[in-house]
C-alpha cells in the first residue's frame, strides 16, 4: 500500500489528508469542489456513508477523513480548508453588503439639500444659577426661520422691538440679544450682538459681533435657563 508523508511526520495512507491527524498533505493538487448535494448515482451500502459537511459519499475502508473536505468521521472534527473557505466567502458577502449600504447611504446624503432651518427653544433647569428665579414649566417651542436675519430677544413695545425668536419668559435675555442669519448657501450663522449676559455655544462664551457658523444639531444657551437647538430642514434634491 502506498503511503504519503504528512507535514506533521505521519505516514498517511490517504493522498490528500493525513489518515492519522487529518492535516492537508502539501504538494497535492486541489481537488475539485463538489456541490453540497447527494450524488444520486451512488448507492448507499453498509460500508458507505455520506459526509455531513459536504454530502460526499465516503467508503469506510478508505480512511477516517472525507477526501473532499477533510471531515473526521471518527471524532466529528471539521476539515480546516473548507471551513476557512466558507468563512472567507461569508466575510466577502458581508463586505459587499456593507459597501452597498454605505454607497446607498452616501448617495442619499449627497442628494439631501438643506431647504431651511428650525429653532427649538427648551427650558433647561440645569442651567439655572443660584440667584436666578425658578424656571417656568413649559414645553419646547419651535420657530421656523422664514427671514434672512432673525433676532433673538424679548419684546419691547416702548422700544418697538419684536424679535422673530421671542424669549419673553426669560428676563436675563436682552431685548436685542443675538442674531441667527440664513446665508445665501443655506448655512446658518449665530452672532451675539452685545447682550448683557452673553451667549454660550458648547459652553464657550461667544465674542460679541462675531459670526459663528452652526451645524445641524448644534445647541447654544443664554439667559437664566434657555437652551436653543438648531435643526436643518432637508429634502431630497
Amino acid at each position: 500500500m502506498s503511503t504519503y508523508k504528512c507535514p506533521k511526520g505521519h505516514e498517511s495512507t490517504e493522498l490528500d489528508f493525513c489518515s492519522e491527524c487529518g492535516t492537508k498533505i502539501l504538494g497535492v493538487p486541489e481537488l475539485p469542489i463538489v456541490q453540497k448535494t447527494i450524488d444520486s448515482t451512488v448507492t448507499p451500502t453498509k460500508a458507505t456513508e455520506f459526509c455531513p459537511d459536504c454530502s460526499t459519499a465516503h467508503e469506510s475502508n478508505t480512511g477516517n477523513f472525507c477526501e473532499i473536505c477533510g471531515y473526521n468521521f471518527v471524532t466529528g472534527a471539521h476539515g480546516e480548508v473548507p471551513i476557512a473557505k466558507r468563512t472567507q466567502e461569508e466575510e466577502m458577502g458581508t463586505m459587499r453588503q456593507t459597501n452597498t449600504n454605505s454607497s446607498w447611504s452616501g448617495l442619499i446624503d449627497s442628494q439631501l439639500l438643506v431647504m431651511g432651518w428650525d429653532v427649538v427653544v427648551y427650558i433647561d433647569p440645569s442651567l439655572r444659577h443660584p440667584e436666578s428665579p425658578e424656571p417656568p414649566i413649559q414645553p419646547p417651542i419651535t420657530f421656523h426661520l422664514d427671514k434672512a436675519i432673525n433676532l433673538i430677544g424679548r419684546n419691547s413695545e416702548v422700544r418697538a422691538i419684536h424679535p422673530e425668536i421671542a424669549l419673553d419668559f426669560d428676563d436675563a435675555v436682552s431685548h436685542r440679544h443675538a442674531l441667527l442669519t440664513l446665508e445665501t448657501d443655506n448655512t446658518l450663522t449665530l452672532r451675539d450682538i452685545g447682550s448683557a449676559n452673553g451667549t454660550q455655544l458648547k459652553a464657550v462664551e461667544l465674542k460679541p459681533m462675531v459670526d459663528i457658523k452652526l451645524q445641524d444639531g448644534d445647541e447654544f444657551t443664554l439667559g437664566h435657563w434657555t437652551r436653543i437647538a438648531v435643526k436643518a430642514v432637508r429634502k431630497l434634491g
